[in-house]
């Protein structure tokens, strides 16, 4: 690991998505367990990796406490696809812009991860964009609470995963969690973190 955190740089990470390969996912969600497959809806997210000086960072926000699904969590922007997106890609970056004002303009979309399905009825898939400084954010402060990065660093060390269980309406459900200063990212959004270190690292 002490190698590749060394070589984590622009090149390297767009040469994991250059690369024609397959990666299986490390996780997948476990929505389908309470919902007909017709009534899971297509959704993304775009994960941000931003290019500081120091290194890369990630980009996340904290919903508000008063919405009804996912409030206070960790989440990366994103949202459910409207009929008039012509992509996952194009979809996680309208919802970027809605909820954080990030222009589409500054993210270079680099590629997709594997769908997760959410408890929540979505099949989300992730889109990894580039962002580069400066850039300019408004939130839509009914839907965000604040943004934060953590260093991409943090991802990479294996010794930052945990791996919970949890009693939820009569089965047990497993999820992994990255504790992170205050916050505690877990759930769909640690899953999906867990297949994006699978993809860079295997």
């Amino acid at each position: 690991m002490e190698s590749l955190v060394s070589d984590l740089d622009e090149a390297w990470l767009r040469s994991r998505f250059a690369a024609s390969r397959k990666v299986e996912p490390v996780a997948v969600g476990d929505g389908h367990l309470w919902r007909e497959p017709d009534k899971i809806r297509p959704a993304a997210v775009l994960i941000p990796v931003v290019q500081r000086k120091e290194g890369f960072t990630l980009l996340f926000t904290r919903r508000t406490e008063h919405l009804h699904d996912h409030a206070g969590q960790i989440s990366f922007p994103g949202g459910r696809a409207e009929s008039g997106d012509m992509s996952a890609a194009h979809t996680a970056l309208r919802e970027t812009g809605e909820e954080i004002g990030l222009a589409a303009e500054s993210v270079e979309v680099l590629g997709t991860l594997h769908e997760y399905v959410t408890v929540t009825g979505y099949r989300v898939t992730p889109v990894v964009g580039l962002v580069t400084p400066p850039f300019e954010l408004k939130l839509d402060e009914f839907e965000v609470a604040e943004v934060f990065e953590m260093p991409f660093r943090f991802l990479l060390d294996s010794g930052n995963h945990q791996r919970n269980s949890v009693l939820y309406e009569g089965r047990e459900r497993h999820y992994y969690a990255f504790p992170y200063r205050q916050y505690y990212i877990w759930g769909a959004t640690a899953g999906m973190l867990m297949n994006f270190y699978s993809f860079l690292t295997t």
